[in-house]
């Protein structure tokens, strides 16, 4: 991490710990904090650190919005910071301005299409974040890039695992208030690539604070005249956790360097480091929610502990994007195709 990065990660943990306390939003009895948080991002032009200064954003970089999603995995943001981000960027590839406000992005599915008639645009797309919650939706429409009202947009209700908006958005008839071709090679493969690091991202940070508080509470709880966390068997529960941890933001970091850093998003290095990215901390989150919930006991499933919003986001973040079953798949048939040859052309190309 670069001076960059670090004094971007500094600002956005700063913000978190004065308005976005995760105990503090779990005991807040309405929305009154979510204005005054998502403004503070605004302002330090933290939800627009992927777009250029000339098209409205804060020109921070790949890697600092990389270091911005994992402090807000770290906190649990329950906001559409993610996915302001990815709007951004997708905007950025079509040289559209960005319109202020929060966003989301579309399709977040490989199996969803979104096409682009005569000036209007044409299908359905599942799984839109924050799709009832936003003022605009950055749509990928064959090769265009669209800038949505969601006003006029039929978002349909619906709910993630955290009880965060996850809607089915129907596009048909609509016209964009914006339309732009694509640059720099990015299509809809790009977007699932970079939606899917991202989400990465957010759970690795999220895994390093499931981590902290297990370890907390493990030398706090005090069973049969010790610590639990001086049980045996604790302390490897413990230890399997850090390793999960451990993976999860290795992997995190090396994938957001590998997107910095790419020429091209056709490049096989590059979906070899997403795919696996995805498909590892998927994994890690399964594991790590389960040794976070065995650590705590019945206390962190209950509404008052804070441990359920790191791991029903957990749970929801690996579905978004594709589960770490589809990317496994997709993988695998491209190793195949490709055979050992290509296998190690991929692994090792710097």
């Amino acid at each position: 991490m670069d001076e960059a990065e670090s004094l971007v990660r500094d600002a956005a943990t700063r913000i978190f710990q004065d308005l976005g306390d995760p105990q503090t939003l779990n005991n807040a009895a309405d929305d009154a904090w979510r204005a005054p948080l998502w403004s503070a991002l605004e302002e330090a032009g933290l939800t627009t650190a992927w777009v250029s200064d000339e098209l409205g954003g804060a020109g921070a970089g790949i890697g600092s919005g990389f270091a911005v999603l994992r402090v807000a995995g770290e906190f649990a943001v329950p906001l559409p910071l993610a996915e302001t981000l990815l709007a951004g960027w997708l905007l950025e590839q079509g040289g559209i301005v960005m319109p202020g406000g929060a966003m989301t992005v579309a399709p977040t599915r490989r199996a969803d299409k979104i096409s682009l008639v005569d000036g209007k645009l044409s299908g359905t797309v599942r799984a839109v974040s924050f799709a009832t919650k936003v003022d605009h939706i950055a749509v990928l429409a064959d090769d265009h890039v669209a800038l949505v009202s969601a006003a006029d947009c039929l978002c349909r209700d619906g709910l993630n695992l955290a009880g965060e908006p996850l809607n089915s958005v129907d596009l048909s008839g609509v016209t964009p208030l914006q339309i732009a071709t694509l640059q720099n090679g990015v299509d809809a493969k790009a977007l699932n690539m970079m939606g899917a690091a991202a989400r990465a991202m957010q759970m690795a940070g999220a895994l390093q604070t499931v981590l902290e508080i297990a370890v907390q509470y493990a030398e706090e709880r005090v069973a049969f005249g010790r610590p639990i966390g001086k049980f045996q068997a604790v302390q490897q529960n413990l230890a399997r956790l850090g390793e999960e941890a451990a993976a999860a933001i290795a992997i995190a970091n090396s994938t957001a360097h590998s997107i910095e850093t790419l020429e091209s998003w056709a490049d096989d290095g590059v979906y070899l480091d997403v795919a696996s990215a995805k498909i590892r901390v998927g994994e890690a989150a399964g594991q790590g929610s389960a040794i976070g919930h065995q650590t705590f006991g019945a206390i962190g499933f209950t509404k008052e502990h804070i441990l359920h919003r790191f791991v029903q986001r957990l749970w929801s973040w690996r579905d978004d994007f594709d589960n770490e079953a589809v990317w496994a798949a997709e993988l695998g048939r491209r190793v195949a195709a490709k055979g050992g040859e290509g296998l190690w052309h991929g692994l090792t190309a710097a």
